[in-house]
């Protein structure tokens, strides 16, 4: 779960991170099969982070819990 500004920030790096390994992906690999194989992986990491995104976002700073309360 995303609790800060700086853990929403590392995210979004590793979501870049991870697109541009399937864009990669998606430009060297021929056989569709192993496409999907070698992509589901990153694909639902993306989603997963995705949604802990969302969630963070919906709320206001003052709405969430402080960090250090938890």
């Amino acid at each position: 779960m995303i609790r800060t500004d700086t853990e929403l920030k590392t995210t979004f790096e590793r979501i870049d991170t991870f697109r541009r390994q399937v864009t990669e992906l998606r430009r060297k690999e021929t056989n569709p099969k192993n496409y999907r194989l070698a992509a589901s992986g990153y694909l639902t990491e993306i989603d997963r982070m995705n949604l802990e995104v969302r969630e963070y976002l919906s709320f206001l700073p003052s709405q969430l819990e402080p960090a250090s309360s938890r």
